[in-house]
């Protein structure tokens, strides 16, 4: 695939991509992305009320 290369090991496997970010930027972006999404999916949540509370009581201004 153009744009496309894949790294390998001395066995022939392969062990990591390097990505055309000029032809596929936008792809890569949007994949990192759900990675990321997958990633945090694991975190506590915090709900909007209580990030409000603890912005207010940082003093960011928020109403």
């Amino acid at each position: 695939m153009e744009g496309i290369q894949y790294v390998t090991d001395d066995k022939g496997q392969r062990i990591a991509v390097m990505i055309d970010l000029k032809k596929y930027g936008e792809l890569w972006e949007d994949f990192y992305d759900s990675l990321t999404a997958r990633v945090r999916s694991r975190e506590p949540r915090e709900t909007l009320d209580s990030v409000k509370k603890r912005l207010r009581k940082q003093g960011n201004g928020i109403t």
